[in-house]
């Protein structure tokens, strides 16, 4: 009769098993100090201020308020902004896509004479860059200067993620792959979009979480491009949002007055960390088997 093997769990060594025990250890704690902060944030927002300030709320919420969110939405901006923010978020990483893809093919081919000094001028652009000021004359020259384009033509290229589409195409396309379609009488435009962009979904989906959430997160422009309030997006919304009702509270010179709106400033901060990341986090499942995929690109030589 076959004696039945014993589980793995059971063969390890005893210096295996302690070593497996310390990391489940440290990764337990790692996750709890990453977990709890976003967790603490959601019970916060529904909780009433004051057991917030004396610090009875840890595991869950103490007399549940809606207040915060009351004053989030009930503001015309928010609303506004979220389309704005929307819009840029869209169309801005749709082109963010198409440049870096668009760069990174003829980069990646090794028949491309010119590739060296496109790629150093490139680099260059990491490290060497106008300032502030004439980007700022540049913006306003060219007529982009408080329009919604300056929020998706500004960024349309990031040089690092360029580098990461060209070395996901260099290891996963090969040239025979090109001179076989070549031979069949494929082009090299036909082959980019029939064969190398069907073929870079995995790299694709993390350049659209990068390029996503940079645009949803997207402050500076906004701040130094955009006059017209209808065209914020919605970071700059919230932080005025934020600023006006601490403020508020600050210049109110009856005491009670003061304290009630302290304690709504209290809610908005947390309802307001949860309105502008609950979009990112709930795309973010849905593109995290790509993301795992992709961002390994490059990682086994061989």
């Amino acid at each position: 009769m076959k004696e039945k093997r014993k589980p793995a769990f059971f063969r390890k060594s005893k210096g295996d098993l302690l070593f497996d025990l310390f990391n489940y250890t440290v990764l337990g704690v790692i996750t709890v100090l990453v977990l709890y902060p976003l967790y603490f944030i959601v019970i916060a927002s529904f909780s009433d201020p004051d057991a917030i300030n004396t610090g009875r709320v840890v595991l869950f919420p103490k007399g549940f308020n809606t207040l915060g969110y009351q004053r989030i939405f009930e503001n015309i901006k928010i609303w506004r902004a979220y389309g704005n923010t929307v819009f840029y978020t869209i169309v801005g990483t749709s082109i963010n896509i198409f440049m870096t893809m668009i760069f990174a093919y003829p980069l990646s081919r090794r028949d491309f004479s010119g590739r060296k000094a496109l790629t150093f001028f490139m680099m260059f652009t990491m490290y060497f860059q106008g300032g502030l000021m004439p980007t700022y004359l540049l913006m306003q020259k060219i007529g982009l200067y408080d329009t919604p384009w300056v929020m998706v033509l500004l960024p349309a290229l990031n040089v690092f993620n360029v580098i990461i589409a060209r070395t996901n195409i260099q290891n996963n396309i090969p040239d025979e792959l090109y001179e076989a379609a070549a031979i069949d009488g494929c082009s090299h435009f036909k082959f980019f979009w029939q064969i190398v962009m069907p073929l870079s979904k995995s790299i694709m989906a993390v350049l659209i979480l990068y390029y996503g959430v940079a645009h949803w997160n997207e402050f500076m422009n906004g701040l130094v491009y955009l006059r017209d309030e209808g065209l914020y997006p919605l970071q700059l919304v919230l932080r005025g949002i934020l600023v006006q009702n601490q403020a508020s509270a600050d210049m109110m010179n009856d005491m009670e007055s003061m304290l009630e709106q302290q304690k709504a400033a209290e809610l908005i901060k947390y309802g307001l960390i949860i309105v502008s990341a609950l979009p990112v986090l709930v795309i973010y499942p849905f593109l995290q088997k790509y993301f795992a995929k992709g961002v390994m690109v490059g990682a086994v030589k061989g």
